[in-house]
Protein backbone atom coordinates (compact mmCIF):
# COMPACT_ATOMS: atom_id res chain seq x y z
CA UNK A 1 0.00 0.00 0.00
CA UNK A 2 1.15 3.11 -0.94
CA UNK A 3 0.67 7.04 0.05
CA UNK A 4 -0.77 8.20 -2.96
CA UNK A 5 -3.87 6.09 -2.20
CA UNK A 6 -4.78 8.50 0.50
CA UNK A 7 -5.90 12.07 0.41
CA UNK A 8 -5.55 13.05 4.06
CA UNK A 9 -2.95 12.52 6.70
CA UNK A 10 -1.98 13.08 10.75
CA UNK A 11 1.56 13.48 11.51
CA UNK A 12 2.43 12.14 14.84
CA UNK A 13 6.27 11.86 16.51
CA UNK A 14 6.06 8.87 18.85
CA UNK A 15 6.63 9.63 22.18
CA UNK A 16 8.59 7.24 24.90
CA UNK A 17 5.61 6.58 26.81
CA UNK A 18 4.29 4.58 23.45
CA UNK A 19 7.15 1.90 23.14
CA UNK A 20 7.84 -1.47 24.85
CA UNK A 21 10.45 -2.87 26.43
CA UNK A 22 11.41 -4.11 22.74
CA UNK A 23 11.84 -0.30 21.64
CA UNK A 24 8.69 -0.22 19.23
CA UNK A 25 5.09 1.48 19.67
CA UNK A 26 3.36 -0.66 21.48
CA UNK A 27 0.40 -2.39 19.63
CA UNK A 28 -2.30 -0.58 21.60
CA UNK A 29 -1.05 2.46 20.42
CA UNK A 30 -1.70 2.21 16.99
CA UNK A 31 -5.49 1.96 17.70
CA UNK A 32 -4.91 5.27 19.35
CA UNK A 33 -2.98 6.71 16.30
CA UNK A 34 -5.98 5.44 13.97
CA UNK A 35 -8.82 6.86 16.25
CA UNK A 36 -7.11 10.53 16.41
CA UNK A 37 -6.43 10.20 12.90
CA UNK A 38 -9.85 9.14 11.99
CA UNK A 39 -11.33 12.01 14.26
CA UNK A 40 -8.91 14.66 12.14
CA UNK A 41 -10.37 13.55 9.21
CA UNK A 42 -13.61 14.65 9.88
CA UNK A 43 -12.18 17.60 10.79
CA UNK A 44 -10.90 18.53 7.39
CA UNK A 45 -14.33 17.44 6.14
CA UNK A 46 -16.13 20.28 8.21
CA UNK A 47 -17.93 17.54 10.08
CA UNK A 48 -18.29 17.98 13.71
CA UNK A 49 -19.33 13.96 15.10
CA UNK A 50 -19.40 14.76 18.84
CA UNK A 51 -21.92 17.65 18.06
CA UNK A 52 -23.60 15.78 15.43
CA UNK A 53 -23.88 12.93 18.02
CA UNK A 54 -25.72 15.10 20.64
CA UNK A 55 -28.33 16.64 17.96
CA UNK A 56 -29.28 13.15 16.91
CA UNK A 57 -28.68 10.69 19.01
CA UNK A 58 -26.94 8.62 16.04
CA UNK A 59 -23.37 7.98 16.84
CA UNK A 60 -20.70 5.36 15.42
CA UNK A 61 -19.30 1.99 17.17
CA UNK A 62 -16.70 0.12 16.42
CA UNK A 63 -17.36 -3.50 15.55
CA UNK A 64 -14.48 -4.11 13.91
CA UNK A 65 -10.21 -3.18 14.39
CA UNK A 66 -7.55 -4.85 12.07
CA UNK A 67 -4.13 -3.91 12.45
CA UNK A 68 -1.13 -5.65 10.43
CA UNK A 69 2.02 -4.74 11.20
CA UNK A 70 4.24 -4.79 8.38
CA UNK A 71 7.79 -2.83 10.15
CA UNK A 72 8.50 -1.48 13.33
CA UNK A 73 7.58 1.90 14.55
CA UNK A 74 10.23 3.03 16.88
CA UNK A 75 10.81 6.11 19.57
CA UNK A 76 11.54 9.60 18.11
CA UNK A 77 10.25 8.66 14.51
CA UNK A 78 8.08 10.69 13.08
CA UNK A 79 5.39 9.15 11.22
CA UNK A 80 2.26 10.30 8.73
CA UNK A 81 -1.18 8.08 9.90
CA UNK A 82 -2.95 8.29 6.64
CA UNK A 83 -6.72 7.60 6.82
CA UNK A 84 -9.50 7.20 3.33
CA UNK A 85 -13.39 5.94 3.43
CA UNK A 86 -12.64 2.93 1.50
CA UNK A 87 -16.16 1.65 1.59
CA UNK A 88 -19.94 2.64 2.74
CA UNK A 89 -22.49 0.30 3.56
CA UNK A 90 -26.37 1.33 4.28
CA UNK A 91 -24.91 1.60 8.07
CA UNK A 92 -21.42 1.25 8.24
CA UNK A 93 -18.39 2.96 7.34
CA UNK A 94 -15.37 0.96 6.27
CA UNK A 95 -11.91 2.89 7.45
CA UNK A 96 -8.68 2.03 5.34
CA UNK A 97 -5.19 3.18 7.33
CA UNK A 98 -1.30 3.10 6.93
CA UNK A 99 1.47 4.71 8.79
CA UNK A 100 4.25 5.61 6.89
CA UNK A 101 7.26 7.42 8.39
CA UNK A 102 7.46 11.04 7.51
CA UNK A 103 7.55 11.54 3.71
CA UNK A 104 7.83 7.57 3.39
CA UNK A 105 5.93 5.92 0.80
CA UNK A 106 6.17 2.66 2.07
CA UNK A 107 3.45 1.61 4.62
CA UNK A 108 4.85 0.73 7.92
CA UNK A 109 1.42 -0.47 9.51
CA UNK A 110 -2.19 -1.18 7.74
CA UNK A 111 -5.12 -0.97 9.25
CA UNK A 112 -9.30 -1.03 9.12
CA UNK A 113 -11.65 -0.07 11.18
CA UNK A 114 -15.58 -0.56 10.64
CA UNK A 115 -18.05 1.45 12.21
CA UNK A 116 -21.71 1.45 12.32
CA UNK A 117 -23.97 4.00 12.54
CA UNK A 118 -26.35 3.00 15.49
CA UNK A 119 -29.65 5.09 17.39
CA UNK A 120 -27.88 5.43 20.35
CA UNK A 121 -31.28 4.60 22.79
CA UNK A 122 -31.75 1.47 21.05
CA UNK A 123 -27.74 0.45 20.11
CA UNK A 124 -29.50 -0.35 16.94
CA UNK A 125 -28.33 0.34 12.90
CA UNK A 126 -29.51 3.25 11.70
CA UNK A 127 -28.73 4.34 8.13
CA UNK A 128 -25.48 6.51 7.57
CA UNK A 129 -26.76 9.95 7.31
CA UNK A 130 -26.55 11.33 3.01
CA UNK A 131 -24.96 14.65 4.22
CA UNK A 132 -22.46 12.45 5.75
CA UNK A 133 -22.13 10.54 2.23
CA UNK A 134 -21.71 13.54 0.43
CA UNK A 135 -19.09 15.03 2.54
CA UNK A 136 -17.03 11.95 2.19
CA UNK A 137 -17.71 11.26 -1.70
CA UNK A 138 -16.57 15.12 -2.32
CA UNK A 139 -13.26 13.89 -0.96
CA UNK A 140 -12.61 10.03 -1.88
CA UNK A 141 -13.39 10.02 -5.39
CA UNK A 142 -14.03 6.12 -5.72
CA UNK A 143 -17.31 6.82 -4.13
CA UNK A 144 -18.41 9.17 -6.11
Amino acid sequence: MTRERFWFFHPFRVRYSEIDGQGVVFNAHYLTYFDTTITEYFRALGYDQYADAKRTGEDYHVVKSLIEYKAPVRFDQEIDVCARVARIGNSSIVFELAIFLKGGNEALVTGEIVWVNTNQQTHRPVPVPKAIRERIAAREMHLA
